[in-house]
């Protein structure tokens, strides 16, 4: 019984572990989007102080260039966090279904034999001692 309890604790853990690896994975995406919204108002701004929007244009602005490549590559590495996220989310049900089926096994021992466990305890508890010598 405690191994299955060990088993169970540790199906928790693996859980619990699994949900704050999505949840990161989710946070890094959102941050990447707020980081990209930005760059892409400063490659507005940019374009507007310039009076030039047209990135083939001989004088469209360094910053802007830069700034949009560096946009483009955060966009590149939000597609692959969803990836990385949908991975992740499987990864976290099969981890909830392995600590719903350890439960259930749990569940399933305790009500096969239940004058077992009534036996068990309604036991009077015992020093040491005394059950050391028995």
């Amino acid at each position: 019984m405690k191994s299955r309890d060990t088993l169970i604790r540790l199906k928790r853990f693996q859980v619990d572990e699994k949900r704050r690896k999505v949840a990161q994975i989710e946070m890094m995406a959102a941050e990447f989007d707020r980081m990209a919204a930005d760059l892409d108002r400063e490659i507005a701004a940019e374009e507007l102080k310039a009076g030039i929007s047209d990135p083939n244009h001989f004088a469209y602005p360094t910053y802007a260039r830069a700034a949009a490549q560096r946009r483009d590559n955060l966009r590149q590495s939000i597609q692959n966090l969803h990836v990385q996220l949908d991975d992740a989310k499987a990864e976290l049900g099969e981890a909830f279904e392995d600590l719903k089926r350890a439960e259930s096994l749990e569940d399933r021992e305790r009500s096969i034999d239940p004058a077992r466990d009534a036996a068990v305890l309604s036991q009077p508890a015992q020093p040491r001692a005394m059950r050391a010598s028995a």
